[in-house]
Order: C-alpha cells, then structure tokens, then sequence
C-alpha cells in the first residue's frame, strides 16, 4: 500500500476500525521493507543474500571460481556471522587453506573441492538415505561435491564408487543396497550408460550427473548429457555437466520433504 493509497482510504472512510487497519498496514508493510533491506549485507563487489536459508531451506552457496581469495575469505567469515552452516564450492587448496587460518573449523574436501563449515554438528534426519553411485574414479571429484552438499543439509550418503558398465558385475552385488535407498545420485562421465542401466532396476528417484571424464568424442560431458537425457529408463532427473552441487542440493531438498 502507498502513501497515496493511505491518504484516499483515509479521507473517504467513515469507520473508524478501517482507518485503524489501513494505517496499521501501512506500518506493517514498512517495517517488512525495512525487514527485508537489513538481510542484504552489501560488500560492494557482492550482496550477501541472508534470508535465502528461510526462504529455501538453505544458506546462500559460494561458488569460488573468479572470485579472489580476500573476497572469499570476506564473504565466508560474513555468512558464518549470520547463518549456522556455510559451504563454498570450487574452491582451491591455497585459498582453502587461507580461509581456514581465519575459520578453523572450515573443513576443506581436496577431491570434492568443497570447504565447509557449520556451528554446530548437523543433524541427520533418520532412516533417509541418498545413495550416489559413481561410474569410475575419475568421476569422484563431482560425486563428493554432491556427497559434501547432501550431507551439509543434514542427509545420511552413501557412496559406491567404480561401478561402470565395462564392469557390470561389480554393479549387482550392490543393487539391494541401492534399491534401498530413498534418493539416488549417478555420477557418469564417457557415455553415460548407467543412469540408464540403473534406472530400469529401481523405483527410487534418480538424479544422473554427467561429467567431462572422456576421450575426444565424448566432447568434454556433452555425449553424457545427452545420452542420460535421452534416456529410455523412466524418471531420470539430469542436471548440467559436472554438477555435483547441483544433484546433492535437488536430493537434499527431496530428502528434507519427506
């Protein structure tokens, strides 16, 4: 409601009790303005979003690359000051470790790339479970973004490595563990066969994540995006190349609805 709008109401309402409310809407809606300008912190190079943990379920996530490392060290230490848990991904071992030295317990993942920190210990919600099945070793470094991500809102992860289709077999003998689970995540580089392959195997929800893992013709993940795209399996959700982030914060959201 406008000042305008106020003053109309005002002037043409005979009843006391709506000119009350009208006023008193009128200083409600100031205040939520107000509310909402004191949770942007401006850094002049970046405006932290501080209400994005209410509004999403989860705090405002760096994402490193281009930034330098004062920023980051900046942005970090302001969103630890304001949130419970803060995680930053991209992020290089020489800057991890500069941002520890001011934030001790910031724990930095060297494969996942990921530095993370959180007030207190994270609570896990009980008898939920998001399994990330990664096709090679080569895919790890995008599965333990995922697996970092997922488990910073607070969800219990597995992680089977090394069970791509050139090696079906090593896949079967942990299919009961994967139908088990309430979400899971393919990690897949090169063509990108076992979303589809496990998807004809399990009734959970599946999040497949291509990677740039690949000989020449595999055009650095784009054949896996297509091929899990192009899925002839049922219900296959997929995220962009190289998106670990991406798939742990969908499957934690999923988790967190249940």
């Amino acid at each position: 409601m406008t000042m305008d709008n106020l003053i109309k109401i005002l002037k043409l309402s005979e009843n006391e009790v709506e000119a009350r409310e009208a006023l008193q809407n009128y200083i409600n809606n100031l205040n939520d303005n107000q509310k909402n300008n004191n949770n942007i912190e401006d850094l002049g190079y970046a405006q932290l979003d501080l209400d994005r943990q209410r509004r999403t379920g989860f705090p405002e996530v760096i994402y490193s690359e281009g930034k330098t490392t004062r920023q980051l060290k900046q942005i970090f230490k302001k969103l630890s000051e304001k949130n419970d848990r803060v995680l930053a991904t991209r992020v290089s071992k020489k800057t991890a470790l500069q941002v520890i030295s001011e934030i001790p317990l910031a724990v930095y993942n060297e494969s996942a790339r990921t530095l993370a920190w959180s007030l207190n210990p994270i609570k896990k919600k009980d008898n939920k479970y998001i399994t990330i099945v990664c096709a090679g070793t080569s895919d790890l470094p995008v599965a333990n973004e995922a697996l970092v991500t997922a488990e910073m809102m607070g969800c219990n992860v597995r992680l089977i490595s090394d069970v791509g289709v050139a090696g079906i077999h090593r896949l079967f003998k942990h299919i009961e563990i994967i139908r088990s689970s309430d979400v899971i995540i393919i990690v897949a580089g090169m063509e990108g066969a076992l979303a589809s392959v496990i998807g004809g195997l399990v009734s959970k929800p599946i999040i497949a994540v291509p990677t740039s893992v690949g000989y020449g013709s595999s055009f650095n993940g784009v054949a896996s995006l297509l091929a899990m795209l192009n899925s002839c399996s049922a219900g296959i959700t997929v995220v962009n190349i190289d998106n670990g982030f991406g798939a742990g914060f969908a499957a934690g959201l999923i988790i967190n609805n249940q």
